[in-house]
């Protein structure tokens, strides 16, 4: 069974960066997307960035040019650099993967998840 765990959340200061990483087992990572999405109290999940093979990468408007999402396909290890993290920007973050290699930003293109990081930006 295929299995994503996050690490590298915490509490950062706004404008600080921090490193997410998803280790995931048992999962073909060619022709797959694999991506991160964020969801905050009380609202729905959104997708952050995504990769492929580490060839194809895709990031939201609003984390374009701060994020960074690259891959270790020997380690088959995703991973997320924030930096310029914004005040008010708390979420938990979450890892997925999806089979299919279509729609990269749809959370309901992902087939597996990860169990979540938290990461709280304090102001």
């Amino acid at each position: 069974q295929v299995q994503l765990v996050e690490s590298g959340g915490g509490s950062v200061q706004a404008g600080g960066s921090m490193n997410l990483s998803c280790a995931a087992s048992k999962f073909n990572y060619r022709n797959s997307w694999m991506a991160w999405f964020r969801q905050a109290p009380g609202k729905e999940r959104e997708w952050v960035a995504s990769i492929m093979t580490n060839v194809f990468t895709y990031y939201a408007d609003s984390v374009k040019g701060r994020f960074t999402i690259s891959q270790d396909t020997a380690k088959n290890t995703v991973y997320l650099q924030m930096t310029s993290l914004k005040p008010k920007r708390s979420a938990m973050y979450y890892c997925a993967a999806e089979t299919k290699g279509s729609t990269y930003d749809s959370p309901g293109t992902y087939d597996f998840w990860g169990q979540g990081t938290q990461v709280t930006v304090s102001s």
